[in-house]
C-alpha cells in the first residue's frame, strides 16, 4: 500500500476517492484548476496542487502538469476518476513510465477498449454477444457499405470508432441517405476524436440499457457485481440508474455476467469495468467497455454493500480481491438521480451561486456531493453537482424513498433537474419498469 496519492479529477468523485483513500491511510493530493481552488475536496485533501487555467484542457488534461504534481509532492500513484484522462492511454502509459501507479487498467487494455471496432472484435472472440455490423471499418467503397447495410437491415446506426459520451453517431433508415451519413459521420468523428474511421451497426429500435459491473486483480480473479439500468438518458447522456435491472431473472444475469468475467480473464483486465449493453427481447448486445469506475457504481454498492472505490485502489497496489463470486449477495434496490445544474425543460446549463442548499436524510439514503452554501458552480466542467442514492428493501420502496429525499433536498440559487426527476418517479412507465433508451426524450422532452 503506498502512502500517499494525487486525484487527477474534480467534483464529487474527487471527494469520493478521497474519503476512500482517508478509510485506507492514504494521503491525498488533489489538483485542481484556478477555478476549483476553493473546492471542498481541495480543502480536505493532505495536499493541493494548481495545475492551470480555468479551461480544462490547460489544467485537468494537462498530462505534464498532473504528472508532475505527482512528482513534487512525492506521490505514489495517480487516480484518474471518471472522466477528463480516465480513459487516456496515453496518459496511463506515461503515468507508469514516471513510475507511479495508475489506478486503473493497463495502458493497451484502455487502448484496446477505446477502440470501438477492436473491442467488439475481441468481445466476439470472447464470447460476447454483439450486435449485428460491419465487422470492422467501414470502407470507402459505396458499393460495398450499402451491400454491408442491405445484409443487416435497416435502420443501421453509424458510430465512430474512437465515440463516447454520445457522439459521433447517426441513426440512417434508408439506402438513399446512407451515404450522406457515413459523409457527416466521418467528419464529426475526425473533428471530435481525431480518428474518422466509422462502423455500422443494426440500430435496435427499443432497447433498454443495462450494465455489468466487473472487478478483476492482477492475480487472475474476476468477478462480476451485478448489473445496473441505465435506460433513462437524454442524448445518450444517462439521467437515472438503477440496480438492479428491473425484469432480468437470475439465469440471465448469471449467463451475462459470467461472459464479462470470462472476457476480463482472456485480456487480462485490471480494476474496475463495466460492459455496457443494449438489451431487446430478452437478449444482450454489446456496446462498448467502460475502462474506470463509473459515475453510478454507488447503486451496486448500496445493493451489495461492497466498496468499490477502495477495493479499486486494494487492486491497483497489487492486492488480490476481497471477495469470491459467491460472496456477492444483491440485496433489496437502489435508485441513482443526477442532479445536474441545468433548467429542468431546456437543459441548459444554469452556473451560478447556491445560496442555500440542503441534504437530504434518513434510512436509505446517501448524497454524493462537493457543493455547500455559496458554492459558485462554474461554467467551464459538467453540471454534475451531486448524486442523490437511495436503497429499500425492493423497487417500490426505493422509489417512494426517493420521492421524500427529492422533496427535502434544496438547491437555491440556481435551476436544477430536480423538477425532471420528480416527474420522472411520478410517471406510469418508469414505475412499471417499462421503458427503452427514448422514453424520456418521447415523453418528457418538450
Amino acid at each position: 500500500m503506498i502512502d500517499k496519492l494525487v486525484i487527477a479529477n474534480r467534483g464529487e468523485i474527487a471527494l469520493r476517492i478521497q474519503r476512500a483513500c482517508r478509510e485506507l491511510g492514504i494521503r491525498t493530493v488533489a489538483v485542481h484548476s484556478e477555478a476549483d481552488r476553493d473546492a471542498k475536496y481541495v480543502r480536505l485533501a493532505d495536499e493541493s496542487v494548481c495545475i492551470g487555467p480555468p479551461a480544462a484542457s490547460e489544467s485537468y488534461l494537462n498530462i505534464p502538469a498532473v504528472i508532475a504534481a505527482a512528482e513534487v509532492t512525492d506521490a505514489g500513484a495517480i487516480h484518474p476518476g471518471y472522466g477528463f484522462l480516465a480513459e487516456n492511454a496515453d496518459f496511463a502509459e506515461r503515468v507508469e513510465q514516471s513510475g507511479f501507479i495508475f489506478v486503473g487498467p493497463r495502458a493497451e487494455t484502455i487502448r484496446l477498449m477505446g477502440d470501438k471496432i477492436a473491442a467488439i472484435r475481441a468481445m466476439k472472440q470472447a464470447g460476447v454477444p454483439c450486435v449485428p455490423g460491419s465487422d470492422g471499418p467501414l470502407v470507402e467503397e459505396d458499393g460495398e457499405n450499402l451491400d454491408v447495410a442491405n445484409q443487416i437491415g435497416y435502420p443501421v446506426i453509424i458510430k465512430a470508432a474512437g465515440g463516447g459520451g454520445g457522439k459521433g453517431m447517426r441513426v440512417v433508415h434508408t439506402e438513399a441517405t446512407l451515404r450522406n451519413a457515413i459523409s457527416l459521420t466521418r467528419a464529426e468523428a475526425d473533428a471530435s476524436f481525431n480518428n474518422s474511421m466509422v462502423y455500422l451497426e443494426k440500430y435496435l429500435e427499443r432497447p433498454r440499457h443495462i450494465e455489468v459491473q466487473v472487478m478483476a486483480d492482477q492475480h487472475g480473479s474476476a468477478v462480476y457485481v451485478g448489473e445496473r439500468d441505465c435506460s433513462m438518458q437524454r442524448r445518450h447522456q444517462k439521467v437515472l440508474e438503477e440496480a438492479p435491472a428491473p425484469g432480468i431473472t437470475d439465469e440471465q444475469r448469471k449467463e451475462i455476467g459470467t461472459r464479462c468475467v470470462e472476457a476480463c480473464k482472456k485480456y487480462d483486465y485490471r480494476g474496475a469495468g463495466t460492459f455496457e449493453f443494449l438489451y431487446q427481447d430478452g437478449e444482450f448486445y454489446f456496446m462498448e467497455m467502460n475502462t474506470r469506475i463509473q459515475v453510478e457504481h454507488p447503486v451496486t454498492e448500496m445493493v451489495t454493500g461492497l466498496d468499490l472505490v477502495k477495493e479499486q485502489l486494494k487492486i491497483a497496489f497489487g492486492e488480490r480481491l476481497s471477495f469470491r463470486q459467491d460472496d456477492i449477495t444483491v440485496r433489496g434496490h437502489s435508485i441513482e438521480c443526477r442532479i445536474n445544474a441545468e433548467d429542468p425543460d431546456t437543459f441548459l446549463p444554469s452556473p451560478g451561486r447556491i445560496v442555500q442548499y440542503h441534504q437530504p436524510g434518513g434510512p436509505g439514503v446517501r448524497v454524493d456531493s462537493h457543493v455547500y452554501n455559496n458554492y459558485i458552480v462554474p461554467p467551464y466542467y459538467d453540471s454534475l453537482i451531486a448524486k442523490l442514492i437511495v436503497h429499500g428493501s425492493e423497487r417500490s420502496e426505493a422509489i417512494a424513498r426517493m420521492h421524500s429525499a427529492l422533496f427535502e433536498m434544496v438547491v437555491d440559487g440556481i435551476k436544477t433537474n430536480i423538477p425532471l426527476h420528480r416527474r420522472i418517479l411520478r410517471d406510469g412507465g418508469f414505475q412499471r419498469g417499462d421503458i427503452t433508451i427514448h422514453y424520456l426524450e418521447q415523453t418528457f422532452v418538450r
